[in-house]
């Protein structure tokens, strides 16, 4: 009885974290769904790892209708020239499919692709089925995979979202170079501050 009772709390208990989208993606794990196809904003059809480059990929969850994205925005195309470079791929994910109809559908996307002069993959994640997969709750919220696409940082942008002048860590740059010189991510999580993702109900 005693163990039929603990056995149900447990399972519960995983029921309720699945359903809140929780336990983000550990480290060393690879890219899931990296097969799935998701359509961009020139309407290609992508797949995570057909993103990927010879020294790894960023993956972000973003949107159109956050602020904190929008505080961001500047650096993503910053991040997207250096990682081009230094051939690490990049693609951001929109996940909001609850708000698809105020701001977030594929159209809304592409037209702030445009406006904001976007340099990067920016796809649709229909359903929110990767985001899901990652176990990503923000916008902006990043995933980098090295060249074995392996997870070695999950986290912020940088340190300030308010002004780039000012950044005193920046995070995925540092990720990056890291990578590069053949050593170990100094700072592999941080802090995330974004926009829920927008999950159907």
């Amino acid at each position: 009885m005693k163990t039929t009772l603990l056995l149900c709390i447990s399972l519960s208990l995983m029921i309720t974290t699945m359903a809140l989208g929780q336990g983000s993606l550990s480290f060393s794990a690879s890219i899931p769904l990296g097969d799935q196809q998701v359509e961009d904003t020139s309407g290609r059809n992508i797949s995570l790892q057909s993103a990927a480059d010879n020294n790894g990929l960023i993956v972000i969850f973003s949107s159109n209708t956050c602020p904190w994205v929008a505080k961001w925005e500047d650096r993503l195309i910053e991040l997207s020239t250096y990682s081009t470079a230094n051939d690490f791929g990049m693609i951001v994910l929109n996940s909001n499919e609850r708000i698809r109809d105020r701001g977030e559908s594929l159209e809304d996307m592409n037209r702030r692709a445009q406006k904001q002069s976007y340099n990067f993959t920016y796809a649709l994640d229909a359903g929110h089925e990767i985001a899901d997969a990652f176990g990503a709750q923000y916008s902006p919220e990043v995933f980098i995979f090295d060249t074995n696409l392996q997870l070695v940082y999950h986290g912020a942008i940088d340190d300030n979202p308010n002004n780039a002048n000012t950044v005193s860590k920046p995070y995925v740059k540092d990720a990056l170079d890291a990578l590069l010189a053949g050593e170990s991510v100094p700072t592999r999580k941080t802090r995330i501050i974004g926009c829920s993702i927008k999950r159907s109900e």
